[in-house]
């Protein structure tokens, strides 16, 4: 799969007033993200707040995204867990629909060596229908996915496509992209480094503020995927209030408060998440004033 260049937005599900999925809301995202340059949409990662979702509400969400979709923009699915067999299990059996690769995180809680982790996603691998994106990210998953496992998994297994790396390190970053087997991508996790992953050769990036003010954020990646920094580093400079303002008080709950200022849906968590404070999600708004005219063309 060679459609994971570009940016890539972890969708948000939205919540009712009742706390049930809001798909009237999902439908809206759905279509804000195909009309303002987003280039593949992941369903079920952490912005997603899958590990709150019932096996039921994982199936419609994704029925339902595919169905807005309509084989417009390549869709990927988080599947992952820390109970290898569980995880093997479910790539086994899921209905995969037109989804065309699974994102997989590396596993939390545990903090396997890497031994165990290289392990972990050969297991992955092998019961997978899907090509698999390796995800990395230290700070939920109490363990590092050094650049030798990740090039490991890379040289060892076709069907391994990538990684969404989200260590935060651009020196691991650089390891990686210098290192990596051809035809491998990798892709930034975070929003901060998401340009610099680009003009440093990496395939782009999945962005949670992407989602929230994709013409702009998309616009950047592609900037710097055309080399010129120059203007994308204007764009990723006017986005940089916003993306330490998201993640402020955790994620999802700062990229929710973002859609409720646009008028997308409400600010809904589950806990034990909780919404953001009223003084962040004043600068919330705030920060998103500068970009009205921008939004309100995209709408």
């Amino acid at each position: 799969m060679d459609n994971v260049i570009g940016t890539g937005v972890a969708l948000v599900t939205p919540f009712d007033v009742k706390g049930g999925v809001d798909f009237d809301a999902l439908t809206k995202i759905v279509e804000y993200q195909i009309a303002n340059g987003v280039d593949y949409l992941v369903v079920l990662g952490t912005t997603g707040e899958s590990v709150t979702l019932t096996t039921e509400e994982k199936k419609k969400i994704m029925a339902h995204v595919s169905l807005i979709n309509a084989g417009r923009l390549p869709l990927v699915v988080g599947v992952g867990g820390n109970n290898t067999l569980a995880v093997v299990e479910e790539l086994a059996t899921m209905d995969y629909m037109d989804f065309e690769a699974v994102l997989s995180v590396s596993p939390a809680y545990n903090k396997p060596t890497q031994e165990g982790i290289y392990q972990h996603f050969k297991a992955l691998s092998e019961a997978s229908k899907l090509p698999i994106i390796l995800y990395n990210v230290p700070s939920r998953t109490g363990s590092n996915m050094l650049p030798e496992t990740t090039l490991r998994l890379a040289r060892d297994f076709d069907n391994i496509i990538g990684i969404k790396e989200a260590c935060g390190n651009m020196p691991q970053l650089d390891m990686l992209l210098k290192h990596k087997p051809d035809g491998f991508h990798i892709i930034s996790g975070d929003d901060f480094t998401a340009l610099a992953t680009v003009l440093a050769g990496g395939s782009g990036v999945i962005s949670v503020l992407g989602q929230g003010l994709p013409g702009p954020f998309s616009k950047m990646i592609q900037l710097g995927l055309q080399g010129e920094s120059e203007q994308a580093y204007e764009i990723h400079q006017s986005l940089l209030n916003g993306m330490h303002l998201i993640f402020e008080e955790g994620n999802p709950a700062g990229i929710k408060s973002v859609f409720a200022e646009l008028g997308f849906m409400n600010s809904a968590v589950r806990l034990p998440l909780v919404k953001v404070s009223v003084d962040l999600r004043k600068r919330i708004a705030s920060f998103l004033k500068a970009f009205q005219p921008t939004i309100a063309a995209a709408r």
